[in-house]
């Protein structure tokens, strides 16, 4: 039997790799013009790195089965972090430096609005639907989906369903505010949600299928991710041959998968998935792998901070202002703030909130014997 560890470390590596990845895209997203975007190699390349953001979900899902706690009670506990971390990421990004005045106007106006941004403007803003939006719905479900079967078929199952149905519910709504926007959460078909539960949460939902049968397996790495790799195949050719059939329907866009889309980029992450394990088993583990392991141990504050800084930094370089030149110079500006204040301000801050624990614990621990 393989060790522990190394499935671990593959996992790591692919979840580090992947919120890095985000930083690219959004650069090129918020500073690229449009024709750096749409027509040049930069964006090509930048564009196919983003399918690689189905591996954190699917690295989600593994590390979710093989947590020590998977009460309905800690998911809930755990979903509601999230949905908080993600709207006070929005709150960030968008309200803040629009209430002070440093959003540029263009950018307010590619939502086809009028500039200045309106109090109803702020409040779609406020309710965009990221990926942390996604990860704390499906969090909600993940636990339940656990508490009631333990079968790795289950999960299966819904993500094929889901895969299946997205389209046949995609933009269903009611007409009644509120409820509109959660369905909107759960299957939106307009742009103030870009990650809807159905269809992302299937990549997720596949990620822990593959957790439990790691688990009924006995750990053994090289069965699970030889699986991995065998299914990514499979999907990348079912899933892409639907795609050519009708790709308006199976593929769409990015953002609004149909069912041939989402079984493609599935396979294509599995596929992803594999190779992550190839590097973890067969090189040498190396400053590189470490770097991707604490970025792993971050996703959630990295990814936070990237957005939050690229979309502040629109107040000085404006919105989709830059050719190739420019978002080449600007992703690795990005890269290294957000990692600096990661390690200098967040840890620091942590660090020295554990240190501070620890000589209390040791101070009562103290007062205890001399009593």
């Amino acid at each position: 039997m393989e060790k522990i560890s190394n499935r671990i470390l593959a996992i790591d590596l692919a979840r580090g790799v992947s919120v890095l990845m985000v930083i690219m895209v959004h650069t090129l997203w918020i500073y690229g013009d449009i024709h750096t975007q749409s027509e040049t190699w930069l964006g090509s390349i930048v564009h196919f790195i983003g399918k690689g953001t189905p591996m954190f979900l699917i690295a989600m899902g593994v590390s979710f089965t093989l947590s020590r706690n998977q009460s309905v009670q800690l998911s809930i506990k755990r979903a509601f972090y999230i949905l908080a971390m993600g709207y006070l990421m929005n709150f960030l990004k968008f309200i803040l430096p629009t209430l002070i005045g440093t959003m540029p106007d263009n950018f307010i106006e590619a939502y086809g609005w009028t500039a200045p941004a309106t109090l109803d403007n702020m409040i779609y803003m406020l309710g965009t639907g990221d990926i942390l939006q996604l990860a704390g719905v499906s969090l909600l479900f993940m636990g339940i989906i656990n508490r009631f079967s333990k079968n790795k078929y289950v999960p299966l199952l819904i993500a094929l369903l889901i895969a299946v149905a997205t389209r046949e519910v995609h933009g269903f709504r009611f007409g009644i505010e509120g409820v509109d926007y959660l369905l909107d959460l759960m299957w939106g078909a307009e742009w103030n949600v870009y990650f809807a539960v159905f269809p992302w949460f299937s990549f997720i939902l596949i990620g822990m299928f593959f957790g439990m049968w790691y688990k009924e397996r006995n750990k053994s790495n090289n069965y699970l991710f030889n699986r991995m790799l065998v299914a990514g195949v499979a999907l990348m050719l079912f899933g892409g041959g639907l795609c050519y059939y009708n790709f308006e329907y199976h593929f769409g866009d990015y953002f609004h998968l149909g069912p041939g889309g989402t079984l493609y980029l599935a396979g294509f992450n599995l596929v992803l998935m594999w190779l992550a394990h190839v590097l973890v088993t067969r090189v040498q583990e190396n400053r590189i792998f470490r770097f991707f392991y604490y970025c792993s141990k971050r996703v959630t504050t990295i990814y936070m901070i990237q957005w939050v800084i690229i979309c502040w930094g629109m107040g000085a370089l404006g919105y989709q202002q830059f050719g190739v030149i420019g978002v080449l110079l600007l992703i690795p500006f990005y890269t290294l703030l957000t990692l600096g204040i990661q390690k200098f301000v967040l840890d620091k801050k942590r660090t020295s909130k554990k240190s501070r624990q620890q000589t209390r614990i040791a101070k009562k621990h103290v007062t205890i014997q001399k009593t």
